[in-house]
């Protein structure tokens, strides 16, 4: 059993170690100049460590069915009157060929957390159906058990996404009224148990406009030291996603300014030299622009977060949600579709995106991982 984060939480912000000492007080407040300053060091690590790289991924949104009710998501069970889909494995298949065909080969499968709609059998049969075309598939869904995760790893995913949404206890139980996310610590054990199923890759965040952005940042940083020196075998990732508009119509408690998405970047790079950075569509296309060369090692684009949204597959099974329990529709449904997580700010092409990238002098990395490298004979040659 892995050692649990849950007192070095708990001990924040009062105790911390001489790393997190050093990332809050990157955190204090800093001038134009200071802040300035911290993106050319961050710009430069990330040069140092990761190229002129940047790996490109797209999301493919499975199903929006969920039995969470979560103050601050579209997906949200209280949210009965929103279209949903659970698509079918060659629905998916179809999604991700499009998404090939833009030049990705690293997909990152997403859905509602619905054990009735997205089974453990369901997404080990979704993760082998695309297997051969796409090398690298990661999944951000409901958390599992650590066996579950190693079915799978075995099915030929390698990549475990899970955001905690909030650290602050009280906080949490008040965004997480009903269903499984309702249990802080069985979600903020999700990345050990992911590890102990053999992720290479474990990707943790935060939603920022929840809580203090300065104490939210701290305790992800906890978080990722802890998964550094307990899961050391892994890779990480983190991110510092944004509210977004989404159906609830539910708004920001706090702000989270861009001056302040700079700050936390660059507190976070410079003081975690080789972690992932991830950028999603959620943010405005300037913003990324601007953002891309100063920390930043994966973005996302041409993003959609409604299952079907690239292809349109799945609008012929549309259908509300209520208690959990499937309400067919009543008439046509010729131009309605699944409703998304959240609203997309960054619309571009990845085309275009990859293009702003050659424009910046970095290089847009579609493929870096194949499965072939662990077989036998790679190893041999």
């Amino acid at each position: 059993m892995l050692t649990s984060f849950t007192p070095v939480l708990d001990a924040l912000p009062t105790r911390k170690s001489p790393l997190m000492e050093k990332f809050w007080a990157l955190l204090e407040t800093k001038s134009p100049s200071q802040l300035e300053a911290m993106a050319r060091e961050s710009r430069a690590i990330t040069r140092r460590n990761f190229g002129r790289t940047m790996r490109m991924f797209a999301p493919l949104y499975v199903s929006n069915e969920c039995v969470n009710n979560c103050s601050y998501c579209g997906f949200s069970r209280d949210n009965t009157s929103i279209m949903r889909v659970t698509l079918t494995v060659d629905q998916v298949i179809k999604e991700a060929r499009h998404l090939t065909q833009q030049g990705f080969r690293n997909i990152l499968l997403v859905a509602g957390e619905h054990p009735r709609f997205v089974s453990e059998g369901y997404l080990e049969e979704c993760i082998h159906a695309i297997r051969d075309f796409v090398p690298t598939i990661g999944i951000e869904v409901g958390p599992m058990e650590a066996p579950e995760y190693e079915r799978m790893v075995k099915a030929g995913c390698e990549g475990l996404v899970v955001y905690h949404e909030t650290y602050d206890r009280p906080l949490y139980s008040e965004m997480h009224t009903a269903g499984p996310k309702k249990d802080f610590e069985w979600r903020l054990a999700c990345p050990e148990r992911g590890y102990e199923g053999g992720f290479r890759r474990i990707g943790i965040g935060a939603l920022f406009g929840l809580s203090d952005w300065r104490l939210e940042a701290l305790r992800l940083a906890a978080h990722l030291e802890h998964l550094y020196k307990h899961c050391w075998k892994s890779s990480f990732t983190v991110a510092f996603p944004r509210l977004r508009p989404a159906a609830g119509g539910f708004q920001p408690k706090t702000g989270f300014p861009d001056w302040a998405l700079v700050q936390t970047l660059c507190a976070f790079r410079l003081t975690f030299p080789e972690v992932g950075v991830v950028l999603s569509t959620r943010e405005p296309a300037a913003l990324r622009d601007a953002l891309a060369p100063l920390g930043v090692t994966t973005m996302s684009a041409g993003s959609h977060t409604e299952p079907g949204g690239y292809t349109g597959a799945g609008q012929d099974d549309l259908h509300h949600t209520v208690r959990g329990k499937r309400v067919d529709l009543d008439g046509k449904t010729e131009n309605a579709k699944a409703e998304g997580q959240f609203g997309i700010a960054d619309t571009r092409s990845p085309a275009e995106v990859a293009e702003m990238l050659k424009n910046q002098g970095l290089d847009a990395v579609w493929k870096d991982w194949d499965p072939s490298i662990l077989t036998e004979g790679a190893l041999a040659a």
